[in-house]
């Protein structure tokens, strides 16, 4: 993947990304809801369902505001940690959870997913909404996350994807490249998050590339199934003994 950053200065992409979700984690969950119609919930809920083997601990990656993380305390009876590098948006997630009474089943932590602070085979299942493509390095991302994974654990990602039907793709191109950008800079006052949005989604791996990444990371059984017309990826991928 072409090394997409949000802004236009020197600062690693990282950090970067880091600046951007701090900047834009007022505003973070009203957009969601707005530039996906809430189809969104049906996207966590969706990648919640993939998980079948009632974990009893799970980690979600790149949790932002914790909306997968409360979404898999729904529908599993698991543990779960989120973890993300934008120390505003967990502060969001916080008190989310707090109104909900989840405090009990969800905690925060903030941390790089690239160098997890986590002991070898300590999560049943991960999750991750929406956070691979901001990865400064992918491979060192999965492997890590293959790292803290059980034997016959499962990995569940979420991207953003563009349509294969071209009818379909230029709906998506429209919506992309004009709706999108106004939005964003209307509401969150931040007009390079979300080009960064519409970059870092033409610049992510197709479906192939994503597979052989986590098959080299050590995965099995990895699939791919293109939600919503092709507009989301799901990503699946298993630890075996």
């Amino acid at each position: 993947m072409k090394n997409i950053k949000p802004y236009h200065n020197l600062k690693n992409k990282k950090t970067q990304i880091t600046n951007m979700f701090d900047n834009i984690a007022p505003t973070y969950d009203l957009l969601n809801g707005l530039m996906t119609l809430k189809m969104d919930v049906l996207w966590r809920k969706k990648a919640v369902k993939k998980i079948n083997n009632k974990p009893k601990k799970i980690l979600d990656i790149a949790t932002g505001t914790g909306e997968l993380a409360i979404m898999a305390a729904k529908y599993t009876d698991a543990i779960i940690t989120g973890l993300d590098i934008s120390k505003k948006m967990i502060d969001i997630g916080l008190k989310k959870i707090e109104r909900k009474k989840l405090s009990d089943r969800i905690s925060f932590l903030l941390a790089d997913a690239e160098v997890l602070p986590f002991k070898n085979q300590s999560f049943n299942a991960i999750t991750m909404g929406f956070g691979l493509r901001n990865f400064e390095n992918m491979d060192q991302g999965l492997r890590e996350s293959y790292r803290v994974l059980k034997n016959n654990g499962i990995i569940v990602i979420i991207e953003p994807s563009i349509p294969n039907k071209l009818i379909f793709k230029y709906l998506h191109k429209i919506y992309f490249s004009f709706l999108v950008p106004i939005l964003g800079k209307i509401i969150s006052n931040d007009k390079y998050a979300y080009q960064y949005l519409i970059d870092s989604v033409k610049a992510f791996p197709s479906e192939n590339i994503i597979l052989k990444k986590l098959q080299k990371s050590g995965f099995k059984n990895c699939n791919h199934t293109q939600i919503n017309l092709g507009i989301i990826s799901l990503y699946t991928g298993h630890k075996l003994q």
